[in-house]
């Protein structure tokens, strides 16, 4: 398991961005799949449980982003705009 970790923390550090995007994209879209085979009385449970963990993942992340942007003084919208 050790192996298989450091492996990960490699490909990590090894990528960009997009990268990272792809693999979150495909990571949601088995996700996606998965829900399409729970059975209809147990969606919402699943639901809620996939919520939480979305909410619990999501809040550290999003905080860590900020504190980031606020480090840099990247705080304005249009530092953002395309």
């Amino acid at each position: 398991m050790t192996k298989l970790f450091r492996l990960i923390d490699r490909f990590v550090q090894s990528s960009d961005w997009k990268t990272i995007s792809l693999l979150k994209t495909c990571t949601c879209m088995v996700g996606v799949l998965l829900g399409l085979t729970v059975a209809e009385k147990h969606k919402k449970p699943v639901a809620a449980a996939a919520l939480m963990v979305f909410l619990m993942t999501y809040i550290p992340l999003m905080s860590k982003l900020f504190t980031l942007l606020i480090e840099d003084g990247k705080t304005s919208s249009r530092d953002f705009t395309i």
